[in-house]
């Protein structure tokens, strides 16, 4: 994983449930982060349907992860995109080849390995719908992990769907030589189980009776799954409950407690910015989605950066730029 002794690198933005705003927060997070003085790669995860540079406004990528999957490159660093914004390069997802939403087990490998060589100091991974292997193991591999959701019933119960296979996607891959704790998940979601497990909670009791030893594993990695989430598209105050739901619902079943990372607010700017292909906030002079973006960007640089990673922030030099006419970036590869 990439993580620092002082902050973490890799950041995975899941939820399960599409339309959920997923790929326009984490761009949005990619502009706040970079500026306040922050390098970024945004890089598209989901490889059945990537709309990421088309949300930033490049119609025709150069390159995308297909050229990486089939090797025509050997780093993924060098399909990293220049872009209109300074301090970000993007990688584009892959949807084009036969394949590409369920790569091998070596391909994905490759690709995580070199995640953690790329120059960044923020590395966002913009997850796909649903809960395939794929998915999760993007989402478990990474070291900041943030759920987004709205208040909508079906996002609550796919945010919460997510989240729990996403933990015991992590407890087969840890145990997964152990059969007796495999047996014991699997009683989980079975239709008829020999043995009553309704939550993490039970499943624990079993393991502490017959396997203390794991028992206190799977408390070790209770305690190292940390998740964030951020509630969106806020429009009533009754919207700000669904976190606590979560919450709630998480503690009770999993075992988990997932901070709340912030709240953003519906915003019809946004919507603007998606048909007009531009990036968002990059579109407006003041919007409190925007600020709540660079609020929640201004937490994970303090709570979770590395300490290596202090800039100075880029507001007016970017604006200079933006001014001249012209773009710059940390980036010089393949032009988007």
């Amino acid at each position: 994983m990439t993580e620092t002794a002082n902050g973490k690198k890799l950041w995975a933005i899941g939820g399960g449930k599409g339309g959920i705003g997923k790929s326009i927060f984490t761009l949005g997070l990619g502009i706040s982060l970079a500026r306040l003085g922050r390098r970024v790669v945004l890089m598209d995860a989901d490889l059945g349907g990537a709309n990421l540079h088309t949300l930033m406004g490049v119609r025709y990528p150069a390159h995308t992860l297909e050229d990486f999957l089939l090797k025509r490159v050997d780093n993924l660093e060098d399909i990293v995109l220049d872009t209109q914004i300074a301090g970000i390069g993007l990688i584009c997802g892959a949807d084009d080849i036969l394949g590409a939403a369920n790569p091998t087990y070596s391909q994905k490998i490759r690709v995580l390995n070199q995640i953690e060589s790329l120059p960044a100091d923020f590395v966002l991974l913009d997850l796909g719908a649903g809960t395939s292997y794929n998915t999760l193991d993007f989402f478990n591999y990474s070291s900041g992990k943030i759920a987004l959701f709205t208040s909508q019933a079906t996002s609550l119960q796919n945010v919460y769907g997510f989240l729990k296979n996403s933990l015991f996607r992590r407890i087969s891959r840890e145990f997964a030589k152990d059969e007796d704790v495999l047996w014991l998940l699997h009683q989980t979601g079975s239709k008829d189980p020999e043995v009553k497990i309704e939550s993490i909670n039970d499943l624990l009791t079993h393991l502490q009776r017959k396997k203390p030893d794991q028992c206190q594993e799977l408390r070790r990695l209770l305690r190292d799954f940390h998740v964030l989430v951020v509630v969106n598209m806020i429009k009533a105050d009754r919207d700000f409950q669904a976190a606590q739901i979560i919450q709630n619902v998480s503690n009770r079943f999993l075992e988990l407690s997932p901070q709340v990372l912030g709240y953003l607010h519906y915003d019809q700017a946004i919507e603007q910015a998606v048909n007009q292909m531009v990036p968002f906030p990059m579109n407006v002079q003041k919007s409190r989605a925007a600020d709540e973006l660079r609020d929640i960007a201004q937490i994970i640089i303090e709570k979770y950066a590395p300490l290596d990673t202090l800039r100075e922030p880029a507001y007016q030099e970017e604006e200079k730029e933006a001014a001249a006419g012209s773009w710059s970036s940390f980036w010089r590869r393949a032009p988007a």
